[in-house]
């Protein structure tokens, strides 16, 4: 009995779907889908099986190329169920077939105005931007249907391609803005080339010398730091770093940076630079008086002891003690911490009644009188190259070789610490410079580190 009814069932079943209003066979022509970039727009709620049958049919014709008989399917769909939002993307997909962008576009969102976040619709609005050249519109909507939509490989690579591009031709823009000096264009290029690879260290540390250029300082630091945190193996960005905080005057950490950068790649070049701005930093540190020896016409005998006392430093802890008086006048004096020492060394003298003046004015023959005793020091580490200096005996037409400062003179120069000046004259009473001062006292660093060695 039970076999009889089952069996009545499936014949009136059979019977009922043979009565039903059937659409129209479709016969789509073998091959390759045309159009296999379209991503076919889904239902997320299952629809009337008749419905979905109508959608898919249509989807085939777009496919097979009858991009006309497709559009007709899915008006004749939107008429029955208007709230049917795929049929919308059908359409929008056939337009953009058609190369009837803006047609695309518009069914496009009608599809989002009925569901924000509907992948299919997302990735044809991108398609369509893309075809009208409109790359960022495109890449926005493409991301959106990204993250709609993790699956749809075919979208994510063509995102990644626009991506590229977008920053390959963005950083080639800023790079040509930047070297022709139109910064500001150069930081706009920049900005956008980050916004499509914000994990590009590179982008950050050439907008961070853009900002460098341009005298915003702490924008470039900000930018440069974000490079680093980037990728703190990259030796550039902190060598970009020392020249945002160098420009900025904070020469300590400056150095500091171009450390890090030269554990990455060390360099001669490098190095030489740590030392300058660990030089920097420490002048940085000096009192003004200090401070104001380059730049100074003359130089006080306490400006000579501070040089001698900074930059000789070594020499002076490593001299003979030789002078013992008290000197009654260097207490309370911005110098009186290296004019101790270097006198007691014996490389500048305490005058008979006790006073070192230390603003009295030096001349060269008083600078002559210092050279020759350091030299005589660093002779003596080395006496065979120092004997040379010591027997020098050089022409002068203004010091005769029986004055009291001609030996001291002709040590100097022989030395190369201190020049003849016009017609070969040495001109004792003549005031020294800053400069002159300073010079000095490099060329002895020279000869106390070169002759130890």
């Amino acid at each position: 009995m039970r076999s009889r009814l089952a069996l009545t069932a499936v014949l009136v079943s059979a019977l009922l779907a043979a009565c039903a209003p059937r659409a129209p066979v479709v016969t789509v022509p073998a091959g390759a889908p045309r159009h296999p970039d379209f991503v076919f727009p889904g239902a997320a709620d299952p629809p009337d099986p008749a419905v979905l049958e109508e959608h898919e049919s249509a989807w085939q014709l777009l496919q097979a190329g009858d991009a006309r008989n497709a559009e007709r399917r899915y008006n004749a769909l939107l008429k029955r169920t208007p709230q049917f939002y795929p049929a919308h993307v059908g359409l929008g997909y056939t337009a953009l077939s058609r190369d009837e962008h803006e047609t695309a576009l518009a069914h496009f969102d009608r599809a989002l105005a009925a569901n924000a976040a509907y992948a299919p619709a997302l990735a044809g609005k991108g398609q369509a931007y893309l075809a009208m050249n409109q790359r960022a519109e495109a890449l926005a909507s493409f991301d959106a249907a990204l993250a709609a939509d993790p699956g749809l490989s075919g979208i994510r690579a063509t995102a990644d391609v626009l991506r590229f591009q977008g920053l390959q031709g963005g950083v080639v823009g800023a790079r040509q803005a930047a070297e022709a000096g139109r910064l500001g264009e150069a930081r706009t290029a920049y900005a956008g080339a980050i916004k499509a690879s914000p994990q590009s260290p590179f982008l950050y540390r050439e907008l961070a010398v853009v900002e460098l250029r341009d005298g915003q300082l702490p924008v470039a630091l900000e930018h440069i730091q974000k490079a680093i945190e980037l990728d703190p193996t990259d030796s550039r960005n902190f060598v970009v770093q020392a020249d945002v905080l160098e420009a900025m005057g904070q020469f300590a950490p400056a150095a500091s940076a171009l450390t890090n950068a030269s554990a990455l790649e060390p360099s001669n070049a490098l190095a030489e630079r740590i030392e300058a701005l660990r030089a920097r930093a420490a002048l940085e540190g000096m009192p003004p008086e200090f401070r104001a020896i380059d730049a100074a016409e003359t130089v006080t005998r306490g400006q000579l002891a501070a040089l001698i006392g900074v930059r000789l430093d070594a020499l002076v802890k490593r001299a003979p003690r030789r002078n013992t008086a008290v000197i009654t006048d260097a207490r309370g004096n911005w110098a009186a911490q290296w004019i101790i020492p270097v006198a007691r060394a014996g490389f500048m003298e305490v005058y008979p009644n006790h006073t070192f003046q230390p603003s009295a004015i030096v001349r060269r023959g008083d600078l002559a009188l210092a050279v020759s005793e350091m030299l005589s020091v660093i002779a003596a580490e080395n006496p065979r190259v120092g004997g040379s200096w010591r027997s020098a005996r050089r022409k002068f037409p203004d010091l005769s070789p029986g004055h009291l400062r001609y030996a001291a003179a002709s040590m100097a120069v022989e030395a190369g610490v201190m020049q003849a000046l016009e017609n070969g004259a040495f001109q004792l009473s003549r005031p020294v410079s800053g400069a002159e001062a300073t010079a000095a006292i490099a060329r002895l660093a020279e000869l106390a580190e070169s002759r130890r060695r």
